[in-house]
């Protein structure tokens, strides 16, 4: 699948399962892409990632599933470093405002979309296809951004409305804290400001995603119109694996 055919698929509404890596290890990522996955979560806002941890980990992915790295922030050098390297696209924590969402548009796009600045990079083959780099990289580089806050639910509508902007990431946990019920993600208070970031992006026929520990925490948003799908944890399901086969051999 190409990034373009992934985001084709996102836009279209498709439902594209993933899961999170946090563990700066091509080998765990190499791992992950080969077991059905859509695609991965590279987390670079709280794994321990460098720009050189996500450029290998993309290169041991290799086209065998899309990539969306999670930026530390609304960061020019993170956000085109990242896309240098050759992810499918990149999600921008924290986005408040329709400002912000514009600005992560402009910043993963090339002149004259966006702001982005052209280099001899992995995702131009080295420098040597740069023409055709410029050519192809707007329509397929995916910039997602991630509503999580009071803020974010107060202009779901104006963000869900942002040119150039292909999903909206909701992220429970944070949310859960801006609303001052921080890790209770049922609360009625998240739920509720869930189903109005939902609302606003269902009128705009903008795509959803969310986040889960787990399939069970996902799958009933799935059931309310939610198509980019995170469940799980590299270091989680390490340890819920390996606590399993301890458990098993003790008896």
């Amino acid at each position: 699948m190409t990034d373009r055919d992934f985001r084709a698929r996102l836009r279209r509404g498709e439902r594209l399962v993933g899961t999170l890596l946090t563990l700066p290890s091509p080998s765990v990522a190499e791992l992950l892409a080969a077991q059905g996955f859509d695609w991965l979560f590279v987390d670079a806002e709280h794994g321990a990632f460098d720009h050189g941890d996500v450029l290998r980990v993309l290169q041991a992915v290799a086209g065998r599933c899309a990539c969306l790295v999670r930026v530390p922030g609304l960061d020019p050098a993170w956000i085109a470093r990242t896309l240098d390297a050759g992810a499918t696209g990149i999600i921008v924590p924290q986005v408040h405002t329709a400002a912000d969402a514009t600005r992560a548009v402009q910043l993963a796009k090339y002149p004259p979309q966006g702001l982005r600045g052209v280099g001899a990079v992995r995702a131009s083959r080295y420098g040597t296809a740069v023409r055709d780099a410029l050519a192809s990289a707007n329509d397929e580089s995916v910039v997602v951004v991630q509503a999580e806050s009071r803020g974010a639910v107060v202009a779901s509508r104006e963000i869900a409305a942002v040119p150039g902007l292909d999903a909206v990431f909701v992220g429970p946990f944070d949310l859960s804290a801006s609303l001052g019920v921080p890790g209770e993600v049922q609360a009625p208070v998240v739920q509720e400001a869930i189903g109005t970031i939902a609302a606003a992006c269902a009128d705009a026929r903008m795509p959803l995603g969310i986040f889960g520990m787990g399939p069970e925490a996902v799958l009933p948003h799935a059931a309310r119109g939610f198509t980019l799908l995170a469940a799980g944890v590299d270091t989680a399901l390490l340890a819920g694996a390996a606590r399993e086969v301890a458990t098993a051999l003790r008896g």
